[in-house]
């Protein structure tokens, strides 16, 4: 399988839909009202702006006001566009305007922006996002293996991307299945595999990601008409959206111990098979009931045990996984600290595997030692060179002459006056008659 992780993949800012961009910008959180308004106007404008700088137009001038309806893009068209001209335009528009609070919000919108471009973390988003134009076909063939090249599946490691951006990635691609099978009449069938499934389509509308979830569901509902199928893997089957629940058609059932999700299984299975869901609780490893339309009756069954070598791995586990009562040494210690730092950094280069890290290059470096100070040497006297001493004693031009002040010429500043030593201060002298008291001794 092909295993796509930060350090390969590219996966440009361009592709996220309105939506996408505002979770990816604001981190998360709920966007500010004002900003995300203006950020809806924008956007068109510099996906038009790019598509004029691809046509080699001579008049790139956008300081006209332009309605972005008028542009023929959208804020969620595919099309690519540059961050530079996206901040080009916040600029004009502060340059323009006269309210101070409105100036401040598109002030703080740019800040915002800046800052999650140069964010090492998200490199993915960001390098080489304009490098030889429109990329969206080579994109969709690295990520859905078309054609296969002997790699007939992808696998997407989450567990290295940044926390607010999984969501809007999960939701990237999702969409991106989906209308690709739309678009193409279901010409290549695709399975959908999703982890972790209670994590992007959670029961309580209140928590999660909307798009995700509604990427999600629509796969289940309308995915098998266009030839893409999805697979939910989850640990916790009740915390899953029961719409997207319900349109699984085959199930696989292994050991569950909680009593919302074993209820939940039963209310999907039919009466002849409820008395087998008593065995839920004791099914050993590799052991699972199935249900639905891909078998033929329900059935318990035990999944082979593959070997070593067939297993996935992941770069979660990497290679810094040991054998059990093996002992914990530094270099173990070391190279776990290395992935760890990696995960905060851009990775620029594109050999990574060939080229060591900086903390590695620090950690086979070898110790500074010490260097002697040597005394400074006794520097022979140089001979007596009677030129030089001709050289210093011939006045300069104009140098030494008396100064004849002209009619017109500045008068001369005023020579500092010599110093004067203060007076000594005089006895106080009293009136006749006036008391003084002599001093206490």
């Amino acid at each position: 399988a092909q295993v796509l992780t930060p350090r390969n993949l590219r996966l440009p800012f361009w592709l996220f839909n309105f939506e996408e961009v505002i979770d990816a910008f604001f981190g998360g959180r709920p966007g500010v009202d004002e900003e995300v308004e203006i950020l809806s106007e924008v956007i068109p404008l510099a996906k038009a702006a790019y598509l004029q700088y691809r046509n080699n137009q001579n008049d790139r001038s956008l300081s006209k006001k332009r309605d972005p309806r008028d542009v023929g893009f959208s804020a969620d068209t595919p099309v690519p566009y540059r961050i530079e001209d996206l901040i080009n335009l916040l600029d004009q528009r502060m340059g323009k305007l006269e309210n101070r609070s409105q100036r401040v919000t598109i002030h703080r919108l740019m800040s915002r922006i800046q800052t999650f471009r140069n964010h090492p973390r998200y490199a993915f988003m960001f390098e080489g996002a304009n490098i030889g134009g429109d990329t969206m076909a080579e994109i969709i063939g690295n990520l859905f293996r078309l054609p296969i090249d002997n790699k007939p599946m992808t696998i997407m490691q989450l567990a290295g991307f940044p926390a607010e951006v999984v969501d809007s990635v999960v939701s990237v691609l999702c969409r991106m299945a989906f209308d690709f099978g739309l678009w193409s009449d279901g010409v290549s069938p695709l399975l959908f595999v999703c982890e972790e499934a209670h994590r992007y389509a959670p029961a309580d509308k209140k928590i999660g990601f909307g798009p995700t979830r509604r990427a999600l569901s629509r796969i289940a509902k309308e995915g098998r008409k266009y030839g893409v199928f999805l697979g939910l893997v989850t640990q916790r089957p009740a915390e899953i959206d029961p719409t997207i629940i319900s349109q699984c058609s085959t199930l696989f059932v292994m050991r569950l111990a909680n009593d919302r999700d074993q209820s939940l299984i039963r209310s999907a299975v039919s009466d002849a098979a409820a008395n087998l869901l008593s065995f839920i609780p004791s099914l050993g490893t590799r052991e699972v009931f199935a249900f639905g339309a891909g078998v033929a009756l329900p059935t318990r069954m035990r999944f082979k045990e593959l070997e070593a070598s067939k297993r996935p791995s992941s770069e979660a586990a990497g290679s810094t996984r040991d054998l059990p009562g093996s002992s914990m040494d530094r270099d173990l210690i070391g190279s776990v600290i290395d992935r760890w730092r990696s995960a905060t950094m851009s990775h620029k280069t594109s050999s990574d595997d060939e080229l060591a890290s900086p903390f590695e290059q620090m950690a086979s470096a070898p110790p500074l030692q010490p260097t002697p100070v040597q005394a400074p040497s006794a520097q022979p006297a140089q001979a007596f060179d009677p030129s030089r001493s001709r050289v210093l004693k011939r006045p300069l031009d104009g140098v030494g002459a008396p100064f004849t002040p002209g009619p017109n010429s500045p008068a001369p500043p005023p020579s500092r006056p010599a110093f004067v030593a203060p007076a000594a201060p005089r006895p106080t002298q009293f009136p006749p008659g006036y008391p003084i008291t002599p001093p206490r001794r």
